[in-house]
């Protein structure tokens, strides 16, 4: 039997992020924080602050994995519409949680008090439950299986070190580098070949394939993936004795 594979797409929300004056990290963050609870992101999104297309994406996205992770749009201001979105694709209503407001006004004692807008910062769909916020006060948000986070990355950090293990998750997946001065297109074949020949090994193995073009000339690192170590080391040992046979110089850990 297959060993289970547990899922996470994500949306990113923001206007800001669509027309470039903001770049995305939390990608980047959030993919490397699953693949250590033994979860893959499997999609991702970037949408608009348009609560058609929130709501399409997130029913799309959590139908379909374990897990649904957002950011962004949970702010104070009026254009921050994520919480609206999601709890019209859930078909539920929006309520203030009361923890929520009760950290919100202690957060802002001290910085001229918790006002009607920073209040728009404890409204979550009816039934949510909160994910601590050590940062900024402001917390984010869980109901069911979806994961509303801000889009400010080192606050999303926060959010994410508060979940870490409390999702349920498989093996992590462990990865190794090698490279090769070579165009990629010269050993896509082997590449194929290595792969199959470890695809109906326990755990499953993949190679990714990431070119570049360097000190003037072509190279490609290649990513050996799998939850079982073992897995990835056998592939590794495969894959260079198959590049060493084609007369390519192999660089371990990659280039």
């Amino acid at each position: 039997m297959s060993e289970r594979i547990w899922t996470a797409g994500l949306v990113v929300i923001g206007d800001e992020i669509l027309s470039g004056r903001t770049q995305d990290k939390n990608v980047a963050q959030i993919a490397a924080w699953l693949n250590v609870q033994g979860i893959r992101l499997a999609e991702a999104r970037i949408v608009p602050d348009v609560e058609p297309a929130i709501v399409e994406a997130v029913n799309a996205l959590r139908a379909r994995n374990d897990y649904l992770f957002t950011t962004g749009g949970i702010g104070p201001t009026h254009d921050d519409i994520t919480v609206d979105a999601i709890a019209a694709a859930l078909g539920v209503g929006v309520t203030h949680h009361p923890k929520a407001v009760a950290v919100l006004e202690r957060y802002y004692a001290s910085r001229g008090g918790a006002t009607e807008a920073r209040l728009r910062m404890a409204r979550v769909p009816e039934g949510a439950d909160l994910i601590e916020n050590r940062v900024s006060g402001a917390p984010g948000i869980r109901i069911g299986n979806i994961f509303i986070m801000a889009g400010v990355p080192h606050i999303t950090a926060g959010m994410l070190d508060a979940l870490t293990g409390t999702l349920e998750g498989g093996r992590p997946v462990v990865s190794r580098t090698i490279g090769c001065w070579v165009a990629e297109s010269e050993v896509a074949d082997l590449l194929r070949e290595a792969e199959r020949a470890h695809a109906d090994d326990e755990g499953g193995v993949a190679i990714g394939s990431y070119p570049f073009f360097r000190e003037g000339r072509v190279g490609a690192n290649f990513v050996v993936r799998s939850p079982d170590e073992a897995l990835v080391a056998a592939t590794i040992a495969d894959l260079v004795q198959r590049l060493e046979a084609d007369g390519r110089t192999v660089v371990m850990d990659g280039i």
